[in-house]
């Protein structure tokens, strides 16, 4: 699929690592009708195999890692990472444990981060609308 036609029907898998699920409810209430997502063209994918953004939560366990890596790769390409909360982006108020990545930059590559603990729906929302404009971008340089 091209990158220009993800700009205009950007199909969402969230993954959540296991966290406290603030951000897991944050980022499924900005998939609300009450935020209509769906004027932008964002909709949830109903497989990775159909996903265009993975949005991540949650701290990054050595375990997480691994199936966020395994997710990431069955993703058709061109694909882009949103990491949502403090967890994901550096442990949060765990990064100095023992069994945590420092993040979900360093299993897969992020394209945006969203930060808060837990980040409002209206900021999540305004990351992924964020996304898309860097992917217009990338479409327009790359139809040059």
């Amino acid at each position: 699929m091209s990158i220009k036609l993800i700009r205009y029907s950007p199909w969402l898998v969230h993954f959540n690592t296991g966290a406290c699920n603030g951000c897991d409810i944050e980022v499924l209430a900005a998939l609300t009708p009450h935020y209509d997502p769906e004027r932008f063209g964002i909709r949830l994918a109903p497989s990775i195999r159909h996903g265009d953004i993975l949005i991540v939560t949650g701290a990054i366990t050595k375990k997480a890692a691994i199936r966020l890596r395994r997710l990431y790769e069955q993703m058709p390409s061109p694909k882009f990472v949103v990491a949502v909360g403090a967890c994901a982006y550096d442990g949060g108020v765990f990064k100095d444990s023992y069994s945590l990545r420092r993040g979900a930059r360093e299993v897969v590559p992020v394209d945006i981060y969203i930060p808060g603990c837990p980040p409002r729906p209206e900021a999540i929302l305004h990351g992924i609308v964020k996304l898309l404009q860097k992917i217009e971008k990338l479409s327009e340089v790359g139809s040059r």
